[in-house]
């Protein structure tokens, strides 16, 4: 029996939350999850969610996506000035989780994150972080797009492969997936108040967790 096919929105530092959701998604080594980025900053557990990532990674196939956040993090270890702006935008609480300090951050967990990918493609998906040029193949697509757009009030267009995209990054601030059909949009605003969101792309069925670990949707167990 083939695997399914989950993906998982914008963490920030929630691991009580994605840790319900694993439990209630139940991964199997013939499944495929699909993390969306933003794995850190502004929730409380930044460090407590990279290393369940790093943990799950030996129970399912899991492929991580590059988010802003992550970005802004890899920014930060270089230059000054941007670990100002990074810990101004929710870096603080992921330094906070680590220790005192970006220095505190193991070399396991910056390898981690380096492995991300900026997006991921099936036969019938993509998934990116944030947005995407419908007419442009996703290799040829800017990292601004893909990881700093936004959702627009109308969203865009089909991509020109004819495949459903999901993505995160927008926050939707009433906690419920945005379905346009040819595009998702599973960033449920967990870390201010509303739930972390994973979904099997194929069937569109959705498990929720708010930041205290307390599943949402009837279908999880």
């Amino acid at each position: 029996m083939p695997g399914r096919i989950i993906a998982i929105g914008d963490v920030h530092g929630c691991h009580a939350a994605l840790e319900a959701l694993i439990a209630a998604i139940v991964p199997t080594k013939e499944d495929t999850i699909v993390t969306l980025g933003d794995y850190v900053d502004r929730g409380p557990d930044s460090q407590k969610v990279i290393q369940t990532l790093i943990d799950l990674k030996q129970q399912t196939n899991l492929i991580t996506l590059l988010g802003n956040h992550e970005r802004m993090m890899f920014d930060a270890r270089e230059d000054n000035q941007a670990q100002d702006f990074w810990l101004h935008f929710g870096g603080s609480e992921t330094v906070e989780s680590y220790g005192s300090s970006i220095d505190d951050i193991p070399e396991q967990h910056w390898d981690f994150l380096e492995k991300c990918v900026p997006y991921y493609e099936l036969d019938e998906f993509i998934m990116v972080h944030a947005s995407y040029e419908p007419e442009l193949p996703l290799a040829d697509q800017t990292e601004k797009v893909r990881l700093w757009q936004h959702l627009g009030v109308v969203p865009p267009l089909p991509h020109v492969s004819g495949k459903t995209v999901f993505v995160g990054h927008t926050p939707q601030a009433n906690g419920e997936v945005l379905d346009a059909g040819h595009v998702v949009c599973i960033d449920t605003y967990c870390f201010g108040g509303k739930y972390l969101t994973a979904i099997n792309c194929e069937t569109r069925e959705t498990w929720q967790a708010d930041m205290l670990g307390r599943l949402r949707n009837e279908n999880a167990q």
